[in-house]
């Protein structure tokens, strides 16, 4: 059997439809426990966060009543980044993490994901498990009563515990005394812990989007819409700007003179510095097919060597775990520091970049600037009324073969379905704009004709 539900991050989709339900959630939290008690002898404890969204509310109750169910210990940590629930899954020496989120997408989503005990996210092979407990009858089995039935409990100093932890991955030898930094938590899961990181380092602050009401997470603002974080950076005179998404797994970070600063130039930037040290895991980096071609030409003239993975952090973590890397990330701005963390971490990422920052004594925009020369990149998203894989797409494959022809070694194409929308994806590298800009778009359309027919 193959995975139907889950995708490259979790289950997602919209809230209370199709398999957002809370239904579907009581299943899994039902599932992760039945599983949990083959590997421990304890009732499992089963920790749950959550981002800012009002469905979050819906699906943390339904996961906790699961996990109660099957007897495990539930900690409810509220809102709170992806991140910080793997962190906090470890420190506690919990059996299971979830987190309630749907990311960088709009508030009528959420979704469903799970960690293990050392922090990872679960392999295919787990959430295949999971899949097949949902669907079937095992867990209405010989269910606990009586003094075995589960129970919750609150998790009140969660935000306390994963701001010093983030606070300890920065240099103990620095502060951000005097340094101004705009910090847009997205109206999401961070909204609490990252004013209060970068306050209690010493910088000096000016926090956007950390007032959620269960509707306005990720809305023109956050990572994904970096043009307000930007604008605040100008307005204030501030050294940097911190963007993060809604669960704060990623960011985007803003020089001080409002341009924006992506992962793949965070990347070359702490990867250049972690093979001068001698400090970047046999001196790979990892990044994803998505990422620039100028950040490959980068590492390699410092000596290193960047290996692609598929686009996902789950599969940038596998490839940096296969190929004993402890760098890797996603040009979107999820980026793993394995020395630190598990998953992406949007916070931990700004505090390496802020120390080399103060470590050369030099502004965001020269550093980001001498870095890599970028190679033009142009990417289109198409919806589609179907997703038909590529192999069963012979016209669109045929333009994908036409466009490398025609760029030859001096550009890319890249054409995917993305992992968690109904979208097809369109890449192209080049070294010319208008040229890739249209073939981009020839590519584009030709999937459209191909599917409408």
């Amino acid at each position: 059997m193959s995975r139907t539900m889950f995708g490259t991050d979790g289950i997602r989709g919209l809230a209370n439809s199709g398999v957002m339900t809370p239904e579907v959630a009581f299943r899994i939290g039902a599932a992760v426990t039945f599983l949990a008690k083959r590997q421990v002898a304890h009732p499992p404890r089963v920790l749950i966060g959550k981002d800012t969204r009002v469905s979050g509310y819906l699906f943390e109750t339904a996961l906790a009543s699961g996990v109660c169910a099957l007897g495990g210990r539930v900690l409810l940590s509220g809102p709170l980044p992806t991140p910080a629930v793997a962190h906090l899954t470890t420190s506690m020496r919990a059996d299971v993490g979830v987190v309630i989120s749907a990311s960088h997408n709009a508030y009528a989503d959420n979704g469903i994901k799970i960690f293990g005990a050392n922090g990872f996210k679960l392999p295919d092979d787990t959430e295949q498990e999971i899949e097949r407990l949902i669907r079937g009858e095992e867990l209405d089995r010989d269910r606990p009563t009586g003094v075995d039935v589960g129970r919750a409990e609150r998790l009140e100093d969660a935000p306390g515990r994963y701001v010093a932890f983030v606070k300890s991955t920065f240099p103990k030898d620095m502060t951000l005394d005097g340094i101004s930094i705009v910090v847009d938590a997205a109206h999401g899961a961070a909204y609490k812990v990252a004013p209060l990181v970068f306050h209690e380092l010493g910088a000096n602050t000016h926090v956007i989007g950390n007032a959620p009401d269960g509707e306005n997470i990720n809305h023109q603002i956050g990572a994904l819409h970096p043009k307000r974080c930007a604008e605040e950076v100008k307005a204030t005179g501030a050294q940097i700007g911190i963007a993060l998404d809604g669960d704060a797994d990623r960011v985007i970070v803003i020089d001080e003179q409002g341009n924006e600063v992506d992962g793949d130039a965070v990347m070359a930037l702490c990867a250049t510095r972690m093979l001068r040290n001698g400090t970047l895991g046999n001196r790979i980096l990892v990044s994803t097919v998505m990422s620039n071609l100028g950040l490959e030409r980068a590492i390699e003239a410092e000596g290193g060597t960047l290996i692609r993975a598929s686009v996902g952090d789950r599969y940038v973590l596998e490839a940096m775990r296969k190929h004993g890397s402890n760098f890797g990330g996603e040009q979107s701005g999820h980026l793993i520091f394995l020395d630190h963390a598990t998953t992406g971490d949007g916070l931990i990422a700004a505090m390496q970049m802020l120390a080399i920052i103060l470590r050369e004594g030099r502004p965001l925009s020269e550093l980001a600037s001498e870095v890599m020369t970028r190679v033009p990149q142009t990417l289109v998203n198409v919806k589609l009324s179907e997703r038909r894989p590529l192999e069963h797409m012979p016209r669109t494959t045929r333009a994908m073969g036409d466009a490398e022809a025609t760029l030859g070694s001096s550009g890319r194409v890249l054409v995917r379905w993305s992992g968690t929308e109904p979208k097809l994806r369109v890449m192209v590298e080049g070294p010319d704009p208008t040229q890739i800009e249209t073939i981009a778009q020839e590519i584009a359309q030709e999937a459209k004709a191909e599917l409408a027919s």
